[in-house]
């Protein structure tokens, strides 16, 4: 989605991941596609932890503008494919807190940010 947006022409990009490499490739990736055009900001991030989140926003808040226009909120797991008496309760809340917690912080702060925008995100 981040090389769509800039192949589209978006002027300033947030990546974030639990890795940098892949993070960084995909910026380098970026630059090349907008020819030095766009600005790409590489925050890691664990969606899971409230903390991690909070750094993610802070850090759009100091970048540029401070500006979000769009989250595209994709960060997700699945549970091991075992009968449901043998999944551990690791495991499930290791897929709620990524898949359902995750999304949860990230909109919360994304909105919070949107909000204090002029005009609004």
């Amino acid at each position: 989605m981040s090389l769509a947006l800039a192949a589209d022409g978006a002027a300033k990009i947030v990546l974030a991941g639990r890795r940098r490499d892949p993070l960084d490739a995909t910026a380098a990736e970026i630059a090349s596609l907008c020819g030095g055009s766009c600005e790409t900001l590489v925050v890691p991030t664990d969606t899971t932890e409230e903390a991690s989140v909070a750094r993610l926003f802070e850090a759009i808040r100091a970048h540029g503008s401070g500006r979000l226009d769009v989250l595209f909120n994709n960060a997700g797991v699945g549970a091991p494919a075992v009968p449901m008496d043998e999944l551990p309760v690791s495991e499930w809340r290791r897929v709620v807190d990524t898949n359902l917690t995750g999304v949860f912080l990230c909109t919360r702060e994304a909105f919070r940010l949107m909000k204090a925008q002029t005009p609004r995100g």
